[in-house]
């Protein structure tokens, strides 16, 4: 299973490098399908995810949002350390709703009454940053209601990379937390192996900063936003269906 691995990570890489996240959420969904367990799969992905996030943060660091991102540190990890703990002894698959969240959330780029009624839903922080923290214990999936509330926010797009990552980052350090004081019996982690992915992620990241990121200007990263989180819909409800 090396082989799918790999090609997960480097592919995974390049969508987390334009826009600070992808490795978890395309990740995971990719991971489950090859046979991995849930556990496995965080055990994997998680230190790629935090490097490449750290990467980004050291680049933008004076760019991030810290309103946005103290309002993750409240209302969110708390729900993520809790729900992930119940998690490791009952899987819950709650895929299909997130990736029609997801389309429904893409469509507000060329639908005006969408646009009002995601805007009106959206106003209502407090408890959506409380269920993102919920999705991402039960599912690791609760990066695409991150990305979704960047993209409503309408940031410049190094804005919105690194306070995506930074949040995101923070997210993984809360997993691997809660992992190593509670799960410590099911996880089966290889550090070579875990080194090696890590490793890649970080210089497909490198290239792709470079090579992609910098090329796009901020009217196109609001389309291509749009169209990253449209296919992440449409992967979850695939992956519900699996």
């Amino acid at each position: 299973m090396f082989v799918e691995v790999m090609l997960t990570v480097v592919a995974t890489s390049i969508i987390q490098s334009v826009f600070g996240a992808g490795v978890l959420l395309f990740g995971t969904p990719l991971l489950l399908l090859f046979g991995y367990e849930f556990v496995d799969v965080l055990t994997i992905l998680l230190p790629i995810s935090i490097a490449i996030n750290l990467l980004q943060i050291l680049k933008d660091h004076t760019q991030i949002d810290f309103v946005f991102y103290r309002n993750i540190a409240i209302l969110t990890l708390p729900f993520i350390a809790v729900f992930l703990f119940l998690v490791t002894h009952a899987r819950i698959n709650i895929s299909f709703l997130i990736g029609g969240f997801l389309l429904f959330i893409a469509f507000k780029e060329f639908l005006p009454s969408v646009a009002r009624i995601i805007d009106g839903m959206m106003k209502y922080e407090t408890p959506y940053f409380i269920i993102m923290g919920i999705v991402h214990g039960v599912s690791n999936l609760g990066g695409s209601l991150l990305t979704a509330m960047i993209h409503h926010k309408k940031y410049q797009k190094d804005v919105a990379r690194v306070t995506v990552a930074t949040s995101y980052c923070t997210f993984a350090l809360i997993q691997l937390l809660t992992l190593a004081l509670f799960s410590k019996q099911q996880i089966d982690l290889s550090i070579n192996q875990t080194g090696i992915y890590a490793i890649v992620g970080v210089l497909v990241f490198m290239f792709s900063d470079e090579v992609l990121y910098t090329q796009i200007d901020r009217e196109k990263y609001q389309r291509i936003f749009a169209g990253f989180l449209a296919i992440s819909g449409v992967v979850l409800m695939l992956r519900s269906m699996v």
